[in-house]
Formats: structure tokens, C-alpha cells, sequence
């Protein structure tokens, strides 16, 4: 087609104003764990590409494999990930060994306050040394271990009345961690439309971190302490308190009394697949699926109820998820910080949280209608108030490996006493410390 010296020039300059934006554009790859939450980022992430230009990528990988295969990934400066949703305890090997890169300047200069943001996702997800304002992470994916329950057998009445010939109290959600035990007793061996059912799914898995997350779950409402003063590394009657004793003998006796045969290796899978089968009553896990639990068409809806994790001495939660942050090894970190940028923004929060991601920004938790916005949506903000979590520290993988075998050992392979496990524990984590120079 003929064109004329116009229209030719219109083209002419299209092209030279369109090209810089072209070639601004950048393939992003971000990597996390493949879960629900991960597939709701990528639905969210298309208006990210949309308005940006930029294409996202994403590299998933399952939970068992996720923290071998990206502290590998960083320790060894790959360039796969451009952004890393990395676990909370990774922030202090991130910062000290020059994986993320720091973020204040850029937080600074595009407007983003962490004030905006829950103050225990801040402290978790973001900070290095912890609570200091050195942020190398925006806060992500808000998460912690809790419960939920058979809501359509806890009603049933002649369940109801069965429990209450029983122990004598009235069938409901559990006001306390011993409280939770009976009631999993209660069901263990208990015939159910035919079926033998069994108490609740735990964590006992040993090969990543399962029995330590589903460990401190007892331990945090007991009143565990890692140190005897934060910033000390000073454990001795701190990790193996009388207290603490008393919580990891209740984790065994709950193990051996009120799980199901078998289970002496399950972590988010297994539970999963215990309740969604009908096994047991009850099963921990963590909030992130949660959303996809009460969709499901069998055990979700009227039959499904959920339960912030119980207290005993005091209100805790195990700690999950996770901050963002831009890998320094990226090539294209203007790119990565981009996409930092869009995520922060209030509106992006609102619809993180309607597609399934647990959004930590204020914007969200503190609209008006929240708590009804899901069924377990008061539970989260109740557990997100009594977070606690492992060491955050560099040396953080050989002290988490430490804690999976002591705790194992002594609940799940009978070994020992919890005294002789908590101190041997103490002497694992000394030699680390002390390797460190922190001793």
C-alpha cells in the first residue's frame, strides 16, 4: 500500500517512541513454592504484565523440595529467580550473605511505608537484624499453623451427647491445647457413618520441617522460649524449661494416642489428605489453604469450621510465609523492583486477599468487613497477633535439621525422654552458635 510522506512520518516516529518501551520490557521469573497461593499469584500477576509490559514467569516447586532447591539457587549466585517469595527464616541468610537486595532506598523513594503493613509480618518477612528498620523483603504472604474440623460430625447429636457422657463438658471448638487432646481422644477409634475414624492429622514429617512446625505449635502455648533474653543465644533453661518439657510430652502423647496409624512421616500433604478422606476430625495446617478447603465440594462448606491454634499458658501460633524480595544475582532488578512496587499498592492487597493470598497490608486487615469476608478470616487475624517463629539465623537449615531429629526422635521413634531430647537439642544448637561466633 502507497502511503504518503505523512503518514509515513507518523509511522516513522511511532516506531521511535514505541522501540525504548520495547526494549525496556523485561521476562521475569519469580520463583515460590507450589501451592494454591502460587497459582491465585499468577491470576493476579496478569494485570502486573498488563500494565507494565513486562512477562511474568514462574518457577514452583513443592514444599519438600522448595528450601534445598532455592537456598542451592542462592548460595550458589544462580540467576533463575529474579524475585523469591523465601521463607521467614531465610531473611537473615538473605541479608548477611548478600542474597536480597536491600530495599529501604527504593521503599524510601517510591513512597512504601512497612507501616503500612502488620507489624508481626513486618518483623518476620522483612527485617535484618530482627526489628530493626533494615527491610529486605516486602511482606507477602501472611500465614500460620492452625485447625480446622468436622463441623457437621461436632454438631451431630448424638455425637454431642456421646462426648458429653464422656468427659462431661460440651462438644466445641477447644478452649486449650489439653482440651484439644481430649476431644481428638474422643474421636480416635470412633465409628462414624461405618467408618472407623481417627482424632486429628499432625505434623510429624522429618525430612524438611514438618515436626518442628507442628512441634512448636504445643511448645509456643506452653511459653517455649528460644533464649533466656532475646539477642543472646543463652538456652539453657530457656529450650528445655519445665514448660517446655511438659509441651513436647503432650505433642508425643498426642502422636500416640490420637492420630492415625501410619502417620509417622506426614507434613501439609498428609494432613490434607487425611481430613479431605474422612479420617480424622481434625487436622492442623496452615491458613494458605484454607480458602481452597472451604471450596471443596465434600468436606467444605456447612461441613468444614475452622480454629485458631488453642493456648494453654498463653495465645501462639506457629509462624508461616513469607516476604518478597528482589534476588541480588538478578539481572534485571529495575524490572523485579517494579513488580515490588505494584504488589505494595493497596488496591493490588484488597484483590491478593479476594483471590485467596493472605494480604498483610492494613488496607485489608483493617477494612471493616474482613472478618466476614471468610469464614476463617477472624481466626487469621487472631493468630497473626500471637505469631512466634524459628531462628531466623544464617545458620538457620542446620538448626532446623538439629530440631527435626531430636523432636522425631523422642515422639515419633520413642527415643529418650523430652528432657534428654530438649537438651540434647541445646547442645546441637551451642555447637552451631558457637561455629558461628556467636558463642
Amino acid at each position: 500500500m502507497k502511503t504518503n510522506g505523512n503518514a509515513a512520518a507518523v509511522m516513522a516516529l511511532a516506531c521511535s517512541v514505541s522501540l525504548p518501551t520495547l526494549a525496556a520490557a523485561e521476562d521475569l521469573t519469580l520463583c515460590w513454592a507450589a501451592w494454591d497461593p502460587a497459582n491465585a499469584l499468577v491470576e493476579l500477576s496478569k494485570e502486573f504484565e498488563a500494565q507494565s509490559g513486562h512477562t511474568m514467569n514462574f518457577e514452583f516447586v513443592p514444599w519438600p523440595n522448595f528450601a534445598d532447591r532455592m537456598l542451592n539457587e542462592l548460595n550458589s549466585g544462580g540467576k533463575l529467580c529474579d524475585l523469591l517469595i523465601g521463607d521467614s527464616q531465610w531473611i537473615g541468610g538473605g541479608a548477611e550473605n548478600g542474597h536480597y537486595v536491600k530495599l529501604n532506598d527504593f521503599f524510601d523513594a517510591e513512597g512504601i511505608s512497612m507501616d503500612d503493613f502488620a507489624d508481626a509480618a513486618v518483623y518476620a518477612y522483612s527485617t535484618w537484624p530482627k526489628g530493626t528498620p533494615n527491610y529486605y523483603a516486602l511482606p507477602a504472604m501472611g500465614d500460620a499453623n492452625g485447625w480446622f474440623y468436622r463441623k457437621d460430625w461436632f454438631s451431630d447429636p448424638e455425637i454431642q451427647a456421646a462426648y458429653k457422657e464422656a468427659t462431661g463438658q460440651d462438644l466445641g471448638e477447644p478452649q486449650s491445647q489439653k482440651e484439644l487432646l481430649q476431644i481428638a481422644q474422643f474421636f480416635q477409634g470412633r465409628e462414624i457413618d461405618g467408618k472407623t475414624v481417627y482424632g486429628a492429622a499432625i505434623f510429624t514429617e522429618r525430612g524438611s520441617e514438618g515436626i518442628t512446625m507442628g512441634v512448636t505449635g504445643a511448645l509456643y502455648p506452653w511459653g517455649f522460649k528460644y533464649e533466656t533474653e532475646p539477642g543472646t543465644y543463652q538456652m539453657e533453661g530457656a529450650v528445655n524449661s519445665p514448660e517446655a518439657v511438659e509441651a513436647l510430652e503432650f505433642y508425643k502423647e498426642f502422636y500416640e494416642t490420637a492420630t492415625p496409624p501410619g502417620y509417622t512421616n506426614s507434613y501439609m500433604g498428609e494432613s490434607l489428605d487425611a481430613f479431605k478422606s474422612g479420617q480424622v476430625a481434625m487436622a492442623m495446617n496452615w491458613f494458605a489453604f484454607f480458602p481452597g478447603l472451604y471450596a471443596d465440594p465434600d468436606i467444605g462448606g456447612d461441613k468444614i469450621d475452622f480454629f485458631v491454634n488453642p493456648p494453654q499458658n498463653q495465645a501462639a501460633s506457629t509462624l508461616g510465609g513469607q516476604g518478597i524480595s528482589v534476588v541480588a544475582y538478578s539481572d534485571k532488578q529495575d524490572a523485579a523492583l517494579e513488580y515490588i512496587k505494584w504488589f505494595a499498592q493497596p488496591d493490588v492487597q484488597k484483590k491478593w486477599w479476594e483471590l485467596g493470598g493472605y494480604a498483610v497490608h492494613d488496607a485489608v486487615l483493617e477494612d471493616p468487613g474482613f472478618v466476614d469476608s471468610q469464614p476463617f478470616a477472624g481466626d487469621f487475624l487472631e493468630a497473626m497477633n500471637a505469631v512466634q517463629d524459628f531462628w531466623q539465623e544464617p545458620a538457620y537449615a542446620e538448626l532446623l535439621l538439629a530440631m527435626q531429629k531430636r523432636v522425631h526422635d523422642y515422639v515419633v521413634a520413642d527415643q529418650g525422654t523430652a528432657k534428654e531430647a530438649l537438651d540434647m537439642l541445646i547442645k546441637d544448637w551451642t555447637e552451631t552458635f558457637e561455629d558461628e561466633g556467636k558463642l
